[in-house]
């Protein structure tokens, strides 16, 4: 692995990790900046760096509420919008030009939201297992009650007792591939989280909480990916890139719902043979 860095950035008041590997390479091609999941951090994104680092420095970002960026205890710091703000404060702190994004569920949104709000500054989004959030009011009000009382339950109820619960749903039982090691290791990079940070994410920028999207016309590059045991966001993927006019879609087998995760050779294949089509101008 290149030279790590750590750095903060002050985010309107909200402080923000990001960890950066730069590129060994004397010329190099755009930077990518990374956003993780839901209980994740710059640490769940290990994989996905080692995947891109020959070419390109990688800029993982640790969001609001999350690895080692604060956790305020206000909601307006969570929300979407605001989340979205705060990436584009590390994007032009470390003075990016233009990067890649590349984002996983709850940071595949946050990506997403980011291209929405300023799409002038993204050369391509890629996302895997990801949307743009729930159109229907009544999906949007049912899951903001179901993020709630998952809120209360991990204040209430603890740290490891919800870890333990989440990483039992059932749209993650494909990881269980990956086998006891790995799983272990998953399970206490969510450990580092602060409950705090987690309940208030869950209640700032859950799906049900954001605005959902209107990406119609948005041009920048953008590919979806989804594991082909992830039925759901595999027909999201092909939803959006069905009707948005610069997207596609990739779904990779003998994956789930973390497809970077769960087939990771796969993926950095997509990943590099995407942003490189963009970089080349033949997509």
């Amino acid at each position: 692995m290149n030279r790590v860095q750590s750095t903060f950035v002050d985010a309107s008041g909200v402080r923000i990790h990001a960890r950066i590997v730069p590129c060994p390479a004397a010329t190099e091609a755009p930077p990518v900046v990374v956003l993780h999941g839901f209980t994740g951090s710059t640490e769940s994104m290990r994989g996905v760096v080692t995947a891109l680092c020959q070419t390109r420095t990688t800029v993982s970002i640790d969001l609001v509420g999350h690895g080692c960026s604060d956790a305020p205890d206000d909601v307006a710091s969570y929300s979407m919008e605001s989340c979205a703000e705060q990436v584009a404060c590390v994007i032009d702190s470390l003075s990016l030009d233009r990067p890649h994004l590349l984002g996983y569920s709850m940071g595949g949104r946050t990506a997403l939201s980011f291209c929405a709000a300023h799409p002038e500054r993204a050369r391509s989004a890629l996302l895997v297992g990801a949307s743009a959030g729930l159109a229907d009011p009544k999906a949007r009000a049912d899951r903001v009650r179901d993020d709630e009382a998952l809120a209360d339950e991990i204040l209430a109820g603890g740290l490891s007792a919800f870890v333990d619960e989440w990483m039992a749903k059932p749209i993650f039982a494909s990881q269980a591939r990956l086998g006891e090691i790995e799983l272990a290791s998953a399970r206490m990079q969510r450990m580092n989280n602060r409950p705090l940070g987690l309940a208030m994410s869950l209640r700032g920028m859950g799906t049900g909480a954001m605005t959902p999207l209107e990406l119609n016309g948005l041009k920048v590059p953008t590919k979806f990916v989804a594991g082909s045991e992830d039925e759901k966001f595999c027909g999201i993927a092909r939803a959006y890139a069905g009707r948005l006019p610069n997207a596609q879609c990739e779904i990779v087998a003998t994956a789930g719902h973390a497809v970077h995760l769960e087939n990771p050779e796969a993926f950095g294949r997509v990943a590099r043979a995407f942003f490189d089509r963009v970089d080349s101008g033949s997509l």
